[in-house]
């Protein structure tokens, strides 16, 4: 290619290659790592490259991200994949990279904002299509897509105990190992023995000790590492006994929390020797709203889509409740929810 560029169009005409093959990309990327110090090389991303290398069934174009969120809102990914496999992932953040284009790991979209005018770059939702689960003996293997929920009804099924406070949390594996996830007095780290992620581009298994976990938040999350398999120990129990304690903790969780309306969960990390929801509502904030978005009158550590709420709306909304609650108590509250877009 630098030798065309060279004979072709001398020095300073630029040469301007579309490639629609993943093969062809590794050629053209090989290529022109040799002696080409005279010219601007730009490799850019193409959807074509991505369908070639997972398949055209897993890539799409110009996606509205209010269709992957729980909070239902939010503008349109360039171009959204659903990987099958660690080869997939491996492949679709190698191109990424060489391509300099910008990319955002999801699961089911359960912990996010996405902004009104969408995502410039790679949506990589790590989600059903990469879901598989095993168990051998008091053991279970999970891919970091399959949902909290459904590890937590198969534990259930095998009569083990121990992950029940995680069966109403509405998240993926992945992303709850990444934030050390929690409910009702239990978290991730307490059940996690190891996991492997997608470290720099290599496959690395961390034990627990090594994930680094915090309330909300660990190694894996402040490193950006992508969490491919986690294996979780837990204890045998009785089976009608885990039945009772899951349809308790979820009966609850209906009761409390405003399930009936598009939210990301929590949206405030709990502020060190107080609680979120019981600031905001102490500052009158109970039922606050921005246009469509509001603090919950349920659960005031919700905010909730009250239908057609913009992510501008929910932003204006936690900005006001952070400052007033700030304002009134001297505590600053920050944001749980993951927020991305432009």
């Amino acid at each position: 290619l630098a030798k065309v560029c060279r004979e072709r169009y001398g020095e300073n005409c630029p040469y301007f290659i579309i490639l629609t093959s993943y093969e062809d990309f590794q050629m053209a990327r090989d290529a022109l790592s040799y002696q080409v110090s005279d010219y601007l090389v730009k490799l850019e991303l193409t959807p074509e490259v991505l369908k070639n290398a997972i398949g055209e069934e897993n890539v799409i174009v110009n996606e509205p991200m209010s269709k992957h969120t729980t909070f239902r809102i939010g503008g349109n990914a360039d171009i959204f994949v659903t990987p099958q496999s660690t080869e997939d992932i491996e492949n679709v953040i190698k191109i990424a990279e060489e391509t300099n284009t910008p990319y955002y790991i999801i699961g089911n979209g359960s912990n996010l904002l996405v902004k009104d005018n969408g995502i410039s770059g790679i949506v990589i939702q790590i989600y059903k299509k990469y879901s598989d689960i095993t168990i051998e003996g008091n053991e279970i293997t999970v891919q970091s897509g399959a949902l909290l929920s459904t590890v937590a009804k198969k534990a259930m099924e095998n009569s083990l105990t121990g992950f029940e406070f995680a069966s109403g949390i509405p998240g993926t594996i992945g992303g709850a190992v990444c934030m050390n996830a929690g409910a009702y007095g239990g978290e991730i780290k307490d059940v996690l023995i190891s996991c492997k992620v997608l470290k720099n581009g290599k496959i690395v298994e961390l034990n627990n000790e090594q994930a680094g976990f915090e309330y909300r938040n660990s190694r894996i999350m402040a490193e950006k590492m992508i969490v491919l398999e986690a294996v979780l120990k837990l204890e045998k129990g009785d089976k009608e006994e885990i039945s009772s304690k899951m349809k308790e903790l979820n009966s609850q969780r209906n009761t409390k929390q405003p399930v009936e309306f598009p939210s990301a969960g929590s949206t405030f990390k709990r502020p060190e020797g107080y609680f979120a929801a019981k600031l905001i509502d102490d500052s009158g904030l109970r039922g606050f709203s921005v246009g469509k978005a509001q603090v919950s009158p349920k659960h005031c550590g919700f905010v909730v889509n009250n239908g057609g709420a913009t992510a501008q709306e929910v932003l204006e909304l936690i900005d006001k409740v952070t400052e007033i609650v700030y304002d009134k108590f001297g505590v600053r509250l920050e944001p749980e929810v993951r927020i991305i877009g432009q």
